[in-house]
């Protein structure tokens, strides 16, 4: 059975239209050992990713070499799907916090509803660790996420008036 059902729990909360559509996925109090059990999830799950630094791919490096980077050295990005139609771009800005994207454009159905939360299922469980969705630039609240406690992904937030948000 699903964790979320597209009709009765979601629609609302991920609806493009409602202003930002990349919300930030964040997994807290993390270390380089976290990042590595990630960057092997992904190989172990098969999923395509592209590994960069600025514009140039490369093959995928162990996390301690991309987190012990030079100071001022530009950020590299992991794009990541977990299915064809369904992109998360990862972002090595520290060790302490795993940081990445996904767009509300590609999540659209209940088909890629159940994408997000097998991908965000499979990291949360990887690490023992929750992993909330906050909308873009408000780490106020999450909105949906991991529970780690729950051991499945689910609504974390309720607006005021049913079906809106602030922000």
């Amino acid at each position: 059975m699903a964790d979320l059902l597209w009709d009765d729990h979601v629609a609302w909360l991920l609806d493009p239209s409602d202003g930002g559509y990349l919300p930030d996925v964040y997994v807290a109090d993390t270390t380089t050992a976290d990042w590595q059990a990630l960057l092997d999830l992904v190989v172990e799950q098969r999923w395509a990713f592209e590994y960069s630094e600025g514009d140039t791919v490369l093959p995928l490096p162990r996390a301690e070499t991309v987190l012990s980077r030079p100071s001022g050295a530009e950020c590299p990005n992991l794009r990541v799907w977990p299915d064809p139609e369904v992109c998360a771009i990862f972002r090595f800005l520290g060790e302490e916090e795993i940081d990445f994207d996904v767009d509300l454009r590609e999540l659209q159905g209940q088909e890629r509803l159940d994408v997000l939360c097998g991908f965000l299922a499979a990291i949360g469980r990887r690490l023992g660790k929750s992993v909330p969705m906050f909308y873009q630039g408000d780490t106020r609240e999450p909105f949906l996420g991991y529970d780690v406690e729950a051991d499945r992904v689910r609504v974390l937030w309720t607006p005021p008036e049913a079906g809106r948000r602030d922000g």
